[in-house]
């Protein structure tokens, strides 16, 4: 976590943010996806806090060939525990009908569970006048570690300032319990995923150097001289998945 950060002023500012965003949308409230893990609960206590329990629909969508059954009780538990209106979809057969007519890839086969997610939260946006509320953070962002125009696709993004560590730090005050703002990150898209297994560093150590190089604006050589080869598996993350952060690319014409 920064240095000096402040929760209770982050949870305020967050807070303002997410009803501002549903008021200037003409909204009906919020509509996110609950998986059980620290960013989803998260979000789902801050949009909870600042739209009232009634503003927020939650969709828990397991895939149940996959999906661990810890992680499908928690997300229901953080719906009763903030209130939040719950819908579950499980999106097994979904995806079973796309691929079984698709060439097998475990890497396209999980990145499409995460856009099946995307496409039945607008499903819900636009079926009771609602935005879609983003549960990605800060280090997820800049390490790329998202899937473009699945977790990626959202409305809002109200935690991307936000680090991975001060995600939990913050959680913890909220009142998420410690199993879910303790537990390990994972994006459940293809059987054993780990989020720091994948990556190939924990997050604590990563959100130290983003932030000394994006917040701080250190040069990336001085950052290296601590420790070259994490910083160098850091920011080739950062490198190779520019495209995910950038405008959707187009021609420049001269008529």
């Amino acid at each position: 976590m920064r240095p000096g950060f402040d929760l209770e002023a982050a949870a305020s500012t967050i807070e303002g943010f997410i009803a501002s965003a549903v008021r200037g949308a003409g909204a009906s409230g919020a509509v996110l996806g609950v998986s059980g893990g620290v960013d989803s609960a998260l979000v789902l206590a801050l949009s909870s806090r600042a739209l009232g329990p009634g503003g927020v629909l939650a969709l828990v969508m397991p895939d149940s060939r996959l999906t661990p059954r810890e992680d499908v009780a928690d997300a229901r538990s953080l719906c009763d525990l903030f209130g939040a209106r719950r819908v579950e979809h499980d999106i097994a057969p979904i995806h079973a009908a796309y691929v079984e007519r698709l060439p097998p890839s475990m890497l396209a086969e999980g990145n499409l569970r995460a856009r099946i997610r995307m496409g039945l939260l607008y499903y819900y946006a636009n079926l009771e006048n609602r935005i879609v509320v983003g549960t990605g953070d800060r280090s997820e962002y800049l390490l790329g570690y998202f899937t473009k125009y699945g977790d990626g696709g959202v409305d809002i993004a109200p935690i991307l300032g936000l680090y991975k560590t001060e995600v939990r730090a913050l959680a913890r005050a909220l009142g998420v319990p410690e199993s879910v703002a303790g537990k390990g990150s994972s994006p459940r898209l293809w059987p054993g995923q780990t989020a720091e297994d994948e990556l190939g560093f924990p997050y604590a150590e990563a959100d130290v150097i983003l932030h000394r190089i994006f917040d701080l604006g250190e040069p990336v050589d001085r950052v290296r001289e601590s420790n070259p080869r994490l910083v160098d598996a850091v920011m080739d993350w950062h490198r190779r998945t520019e495209h995910k952060r950038a405008p959707v690319p187009s021609p420049a014409l001269s008529l």
